[in-house]
Order: structure tokens, then sequence, then C-alpha cells
């Protein structure tokens, strides 16, 4: 499935093509293809990464009303 995606991202360059192989060479990618694939990868990483992140974010903010409610159970004279 991915390798049908880069291919058919790479055929769809069109005028970019050039430059996206002259940035492939300086990066020292082999072919335009492991240019392409090692994007993928990354993205896929950083997709995992961010929601990784909203999910601690989340189990945080859950932690905060917890405790928040907590402390509002006593009363006030005591």
């Amino acid at each position: 499935m991915e390798k049908h995606q880069i291919i058919e991202q790479i055929e769809n360059l069109k005028g970019r093509r050039s430059y996206e192989e002259k940035r492939a060479a300086k990066l020292g990618f082999a072919s335009l293809y492991a240019y392409f694939e090692h994007k993928h990868q990354k993205l896929a990483l950083t997709a995992e990464a961010s929601t990784a992140q909203l999910e601690r974010i989340k189990i945080e903010k859950e932690l905060a009303l917890k405790a928040k409610a907590e402390k509002k159970k006593g009363c006030g004279c005591c």
C-alpha cells in the first residue's frame, strides 16, 4: 500500500521532479524513491508522537480535574 502511494507521488511531481531529485541527492539518498520513503516514515513518526503527546495532555487534564474535585469535598469551617 505504501509503495503504491510513493510511486504515485513520484509520478505526480511534474515540474518539481528535478528539484526533488536534486534535494534527494544533496541529502545522500540513492534514489528518489528512497527519499520519498524516508519522508513518509518521518511523517508517520511525527503523527505517532503528536498522538502520544495529545494522550499525555488528556491524562494530565483528567488528573488535574480529579485533584481539584478532591480539594472541594471538605467543608469550609475545618
